[in-house]
């Protein structure tokens, strides 16, 4: 018995990342790091023009309507609108990409490896959204609309943080949170679709069927003939967004619809060409473009102040700082105690706590479904997105902290190895 005992095999949480999903990783690091950094100087932008002399200009653009005639496609949108209902479309069939591969060819494929992120990706989905509705319960009203707020995650601001912070973390920690950022939109995606469609129509959207098979079919031949498939990308857009359902989920299906494996000798498949393609237009314009008409909020005359007395503030930070770091190191924690699964030796809890603080940086997908709860105008609107600003900011903070000591400890760690 006690021989059998020492043959079994320790299962270890966090074990090295085999070399192909290694590069792959490295790949969308660097692109994300880069879009990251985007994010982050658009919403800087628009925080300063929002709350300068020139302020009014800022709410002129954003409200402008590029298009009045479009009003019988139901298009006659703001540029607010077309940044968070036709940009973020790029944004999510990368997304769609991203998820496809995971499923089909990366670490959600294997059951095993699945379940760590998975468990923790809808823990850390649940519990911020517990703590927001514990919070906001006391405002009543429509202030419950908003409970998903602070259970989404920016992947391209965490991955950014952690590269600038973290480089001499295990990239096995990496592929965790970026796995865990993948499962996290696939649920974003669901709670869109499910929770945030309004004056659903049926018709529309049976209507998208025919594109998405056409657009389905083209890439399975591996006819990538653009200027068939963007017409029906835009088709399938525009059939969606009438239906009701947010326009957005239309670049997901599509996505989906994309080959992971490529065939004969092709080196890279499908889905991870377009990936490359379309990521750098998704984290270099779409999601900044669309910070920069989502993150100007008025900061004059007590907004920080007026804003923390609406619950539904203390209630989205709460759960993007406290609920996420609790969802997801609290299910971590939980399933190697009962599974008696150990850590890598190479990393510590606390590595976990820094991970998981930086989930709470919820940004792009968090101020979408405040605007899809609230809307674009008005008092709660406003206050949403502070929150989910100084939110996302006090979670980056906390993250980076663990993170940097963290790092310092697994740079000595790599000076001793190579010393001894």
């Amino acid at each position: 018995m006690a021989a059998d005992r020492q043959r079994t095999p320790i299962r270890r949480l966090f074990a090295p990342t085999p070399s192909q999903e290694s590069r792959t990783l490295a790949d969308i690091l660097r692109t994300e790091t880069v879009g990251g950094v985007l994010v982050l100087v658009a919403a800087v932008v628009a925080l300063l023009w929002a709350n300068s002399p020139w302020g009014d200009s800022y709410t002129a653009v954003s409200e402008y309507v590029p298009w009045p005639q479009g009003d019988f496609l139901g298009l006659d949108l703001d540029l607010a609108h077309w940044a968070s209902d036709g940009l973020l479309a790029i944004f999510f069939f990368v997304v769609g990409l991203e998820l496809k591969r995971e499923f089909v060819a990366g670490d959600l494929r294997n059951p095993r490896r699945a379940v760590l992120p998975v468990v923790a990706a809808v823990c850390g989905m649940i519990v911020p959204a517990l703590f927001y509705l514990v919070i906001a319960a006391g405002a009543g009203g429509d202030a419950l609309r908003g409970w998903a707020i602070p259970t989404a995650t920016d992947i391209a601001f965490a991955l950014a943080v952690l590269a600038i912070i973290g480089k001499h973390l295990p990239s096995a920690l990496r592929a965790f949170l970026l796995t865990l950022a993948v499962v996290d939109d696939l649920l974003a995606i669901t709670v869109i679709a499910v929770f945030y469609t309004d004056d659903f129509h049926a018709v529309p959207l049976l209507a998208a069927i025919l594109p998405v098979l056409a657009f389905g079919a083209l890439v399975q031949l591996r006819r990538f003939w653009w200027w068939a498939l963007l017409p029906l990308g835009l088709i399938t857009w525009v059939l969606v967004h009438e239906s009701g359902v947010h326009a957005t989920i239309a670049g997901v299906v599509l996505g989906f619809t994309v080959p992971v494996f490529g065939r004969g000798g092709e080196h890279s498949g499908p889905a991870e060409h377009m990936e490359h393609r379309w990521r750098p237009v998704s984290a270099g314009i779409a999601v900044p473009v669309f910070a920069l008409f989502a993150a100007g909020v008025s900061l004059r005359d007590g907004g920080i102040g007026a804003a923390l007395a609406d619950p539904v503030v203390p209630a989205v930070m709460a759960g993007l700082v406290l609920g996420k770091v609790v969802g997801i190191f609290g299910s971590t924690f939980l399933m190697a105690k009962f599974t008696r699964a150990q850590l890598d030796s190479d990393l510590s809890w606390w590595d976990l706590v820094g991970v998981a603080l930086l989930a709470g940086i919820g940004f792009t997908v968090s101020l979408l479904i405040g605007e899809l709860a609230f809307g674009t105008s008005g008092e709660r609107a406003e206050y949403v997105k502070v929150a989910v600003l100084m939110g996302s900011l006090l979670a980056a903070l906390c993250a980076s902290v663990v993170l940097a000591l963290r790092n310092r400890a697994h740079r000595r760690a790599g000076h001793e190895r190579r010393a001894g």
